[in-house]
Parts: structure tokens; sequence; C-alpha cells
């Protein structure tokens, strides 16, 4: 463990983070051999709790028992400490606590207009319209008509073109988060949508894509998922994409001679 957060966690952004969360899973795993991994994660799922004796959340749950198996794949891969990998049998809590809230156009610049905070209304503009999230809208780059983030939450460079409608936004400059999150809280209560977080105007991002027709790879490719797994909460928002699908089942596929026209197999799907 020490040589993880020595070599690794301390290189990452959430290192501090990591380094406190993997102090609570100590009592469980101290003195166990490597291979004890996936027993040791059932105990901390069975016994662990706070400090006032309820139960963890699933999500808390979820997380150390990551660190901590990220932890020893680290030990695996880099100073082989196991013969196999130690996390193949673990089994992390079931999360389900996604949340679906969406804004459109609309209610967006009904929020950026109650804003009284010139940067701040900049930046709810920019998220709805780039579906990044507020720590990148900070420190992302602009260069030829894109946004481009070379530091993501999955490890991946990003290219975001930019909206024609945020090209004035980008001279505002951007304050700090806890002046944005101080605005932001405002304008929302000013018009009754107390429930809305500036991550929403993420997801509205890609439900506005995917109402226009954009597909579910191209929204995970601007959102930066690193996999479709993340992307598929917003298939459920896909429905006429859907009824499209359905919609051709038994229509025929016609070819015309001598290439490809409106009838041919690849206009039909066009």
């Amino acid at each position: 463990m020490l040589i993880y957060l020595k070599e690794r966690a301390r290189t990452l952004k959430s290192g501090d983070n990591i380094e406190r969360e993997l102090a609570h899973l100590l009592p469980f795993y101290k003195g166990k051999a490597m291979t004890d991994l996936a027993a040791v994660c059932a105990d901390y799922t069975k016994r662990a709790t706070k400090a006032d004796g309820s139960p963890l959340a699933p999500a808390t749950l979820r997380n150390r028992i990551r660190y901590l198996t990220s932890a020893c794949r680290y030990g695996w891969k880099r100073h082989a400490m196991c013969d196999h990998d130690p996390a193949e049998r673990v089994v992390a809590p079931e999360v389900r606590n996604e949340r679906h809230h969406f804004v459109d156009r609309r209610d967006m610049l009904r929020l950026a207009r109650a804003c009284r905070d010139r940067q701040t209304r900049a930046a709810i503009r920019i998220a709805f319209y780039s579906g990044m999230r507020l720590g990148e809208i900070g420190r992302a780059q602009v260069r030829d008509g894109t946004f481009i983030l070379a530091d993501t939450k999955n490890g991946q460079r990003r290219h975001v073109p930019i909206h024609p409608k945020i090209a004035r936004c980008l001279s505002f400059g951007m304050p700090n988060q806890t002046t944005i999150s101080k605005h932001f809280r405002r304008a929302r209560a000013a018009i009754g949508m107390d429930w809305l977080k500036f991550h929403d105007l993420r997801h509205s991002a890609a439900s506005a894509m995917i109402n226009s027709g954009v597909d579910l790879y191209t929204v995970g490719t601007v959102l930066g998922h690193k996999s479709p797994v993340s992307t598929r909460r917003y298939a459920h928002l896909a429905t006429d994409s859907l009824r499209n699908a359905i919609g051709a089942i038994g229509k025929k596929r016609v070819a015309s001679f001598g290439g490809y026209g409106n009838n041919s197999p690849t206009g039909f799907w066009r």
C-alpha cells in the first residue's frame, strides 16, 4: 500500500483524498495477503459503518473498494506482488443513484438571465453548449475554434468544438468555482429551480444533442466518456432513433443498379 501511495497516488489530483479513503480500510486489510483482497472487500462491505454506527452509503463503499483494488492491482502489475489479478473476484456494491435532471435551452437562458454575475452567466452558457464540467471550463485552452482539454477525468486529451453561440463568452474569463457556485445557487433560486446543479448542464447538453438526432457514440465522445457504459444513461432520451429503428423492421432494402442511390442500403439508413 505504501508503494502505491508513494509512486502512484501522489501523482494524481485526487491523491490526498485517495490516501484518506484508504485509511478507513486499514483495519480490514492490515496484515492480510494480497490474495485475500476479495475477502477483505466483502468483510468491509458487511461491517463498515459511519462514526455514528449507521451503514455507509453504497457509493462510499464502492469508491473505497475501488481505491483498494487499484492499489493492489498496481502492486500486481508494476511490482509482481501477486501471480494473478488480485481483484478478479472482488464484488463492489451496486449503486443506483444516477440523477436525470435536464433543462432545455429556454430554461438555460432563464437561468443565465437571472444570474447577476457576468462570468457565471458565461460559464452557464458554455456548460450547456459544450457539455464540459465546471472544472474543465476553467482550465480549457482555446485554439482554432476548439476547447482543448489536455488533462481530463479519464486521463485522455479531449477536443470540443466551440459553439457559435458562446464565442462571445470566451472573453469574459472564469472566476473560481466557489464564486460560480455562489452565483449559480442564487440564480436557480430566483427562477424556482433549487433542485438544479451546475453539473446538470452537462447532462442537458447530452440531452440536447440526442434530441437533435446525434448518436450516443458521438455524444459520448463530446462528453469525454471513456466507456460507452457512461453514455448509456442517456439512451432513454433517444426516442426518435428508437422509433426509427423499430419502424425499419420489415422494410425492404433495394440496391440501385450501378451505384448507391436513395433506395440503396446506404441511402436507406442515411
